[in-house]
């Protein structure tokens, strides 16, 4: 990957290779098909321009913000996504 674009399909990997005889183990997805399909949808919104942060309303141009957005979306609406990870403790 280069560059500040990180690409949506880049976070859903279903095939691990971790055997060294090369047979691959299938990984059960951590995201669902409609999960991946409501990423989708807010990155081709930031892309156009459309795509607002909640409170502040403010246009949204970080692809990583975009990915956030709908993860959260998802999660309240009861789709298959795994729970945010807890802050570090000071």
């Amino acid at each position: 990957m280069t560059g500040a674009f990180v690409s949506w399909h880049y976070f859903f990997i279903k095939e691990v290779d971790i055997n060294p005889f090369r047979n691959i183990q299938i990984m059960a997805t951590k995201y669902s098909k409609a999960t991946q399909e409501k990423v989708h949808e807010e990155m081709h919104e930031m892309k156009e321009g459309k795509l607002k942060s909640g409170r502040s309303g403010k246009k949204v141009t970080d692809p990583k913000q975009a990915i956030a957005i709908a993860l959260s979306e998802a999660r309240k609406e009861g789709k298959k996504v795994p729970p945010k990870k807890a802050a570090p403790k000071k």
